[in-house]
């Protein structure tokens, strides 16, 4: 017992970040139309980050097109601009998509 319990302490303390971003995100309806690891109305998080990856200002791309929306890039579907999402909120979940490669 004394060696699980700093195991599933790490395995919370690890998994925590990801499930309350993930929690943001369904907060401001962005999983309505995305998912994590399937497409939706829109592209799945995972592919997003794949097509972003090692870009380094791509925490501030995906921000300001979370705030704004966007056409073009992924299909006909326009991403309509989200007012309820404030600068700080966007970069969180801009950062938390690019660490679901």
């Amino acid at each position: 017992m004394k060696r699980t319990l700093p195991l599933l302490l790490l395995a919370f303390a690890t998994a925590t970040p990801a499930f309350a971003d993930q929690a943001l995100a369904t907060s401001k309806n962005c999983m309505a139309c995305h998912a994590v690891d399937k497409k939706l109305v829109g592209p799945s998080y995972k592919d997003v980050a794949a097509k972003y990856a090692g870009q380094k200002d791509a925490v501030d791309k995906l921000a300001a097109k979370i705030m704004k929306g966007g056409s073009g890039v992924w299909g006909p579907v326009p991403m309509p601009a989200n007012a309820q999402v404030n600068e700080v909120d966007a970069k969180k979940l801009a950062a938390w998509i690019l660490t679901l490669q």
